[in-house]
């Protein structure tokens, strides 16, 4: 069976329902949900998920949803698991809970193949380690003696020194973004803070902490019961994202397939997504040949792979979409960038 990378899961209905669909437990021609909830149940238990079998999957957090689809892949009970990117929505619990069960798998003479970006958990479960690059197979390695710099090199071609240069803090910057008081009944509680011109501000937290849902509150994607925010010392109404967007603030969720991306359309309809009014002339119409050649910028400004600005965005890798969602924000001239678990699935080159 297979872990897949993007998740796989139907949202309308229930974990059981996704984890066992097309196994359900029957009793004679009826379905038997008593049955099938016990079973996920036992199965939730064996892996210490705290879940209701009973839930809409259309309810849960992309990380509970990354374990059910674990959890889905685990009931077939295969000879040879195949994973995708398991953790790249999970806390780090979550991850060592992961790893008890690859390793009690491995002790039950399961062959598993683990496909990852994160290098210290590759070099932390694995035996072997294979490389590939762009469609290639360059080396297959021992984990015990490789480093990660030399695991590095091979993916990328080139060795990477410092993935970012650090820069000097700026003194008596102006606050651009000012957060006062924000607070949703049973979600969110007394969040306050400034961002000023040019920082990058972190948030950390576990999961269900509150980072995505600070973040999709302030973009308007989610309501408010309490506070305040203030954009250049203005107070901003913000009840929707086409607000947010009217003051300069931009949102790249942690699921870019579902809230960043029209996956049917192309790079070129992307990019300028967020800012199509600029490009519409006086007699109403888009004006293509502005759009074609803004895309086209973008593409080549952020290295975006890709065939053209007419490719399918959907056809495109995990790091390339991120680019265009990047290049949507860009291209709406955007003041504040609220970024949302960005180097999911993304590998260590992006």
């Amino acid at each position: 069976s297979m872990i897949h990378q993007e998740l796989n899961l139907m949202p309308h209905l229930t974990l059981a329902q996704n984890v066992f669909i097309g196994r359900e437990p029957r009793n004679g021609p009826w379905l038997d949900e008593r049955t099938l909830n016990r079973q996920t149940q036992t199965l939730f238990d064996s892996m210490h998920l705290k879940l209701d079998p009973h839930a809409k999957v259309a309810n849960l957090t992309v990380a509970k949803q990354q374990m059910v689809e674990i959890a889905k892949a685990l009931s077939y009970q295969s000879a040879v698991l195949i994973m995708d990117e398991p953790t790249a929505a999970l806390t780090e619990t979550e991850i060592d809970e992961l790893f008890i069960i690859i390793d009690q798998l491995r002790q039950r003479g399961v062959g598993i193949v683990y496909i990852s970006h994160r290098l210290e958990e590759i070099k932390r479960i694995c035996d072997r380690i294979t490389v590939m690059r762009d469609g290639r197979y360059i080396d297959t390695v021992d984990a015990k003696t490789v480093t990660i710099d030399q695991i590095i090199s091979m993916m990328v071609g080139r060795t990477i020194y410092e993935s970012a240069p650090e820069l000097p803090a700026e003194p008596n910057q102006d606050v651009i973004l000012s957060v006062k008081g924000l607070q949703r009944d049973g979600i969110l509680q007394d969040i306050s803070f400034d961002l000023k011109k040019g920082e990058i501000l972190g948030f950390a937290g576990l999961m269900g902490a509150g980072r995505t849902e600070v973040a999709r509150a302030i973009f308007g994607a989610d309501p408010i019961d309490q506070g305040e925010i203030f954009v250049h010392g203005q107070k901003a109404q913000i009840t929707s994202p086409k607000d947010a967007v009217a003051h300069g603030i931009g949102y790249l969720s942690e699921d870019r397939k579902r809230y960043g991306l029209a996956l049917g359309m192309d790079v070129e309809s992307n990019v300028v997504l967020a800012s199509l009014r600029k490009f519409i002339g006086s007699l109403g119409w888009i004006r293509r040949r502005a759009t074609n050649q803004t895309a086209q910028e973008y593409v080549k400004r952020l290295a975006i792979k890709t065939p053209g600005v007419q490719q399918r965005v959907r056809n495109l890798s995990g790091g390339n979409q991120q680019k265009v969602v990047i290049g949507k924000w860009l291209t709406a001239a955007t003041e504040v960038l609220i970024f949302d678990e960005p180097t999911r699935g993304i590998d260590v080159g992006a």
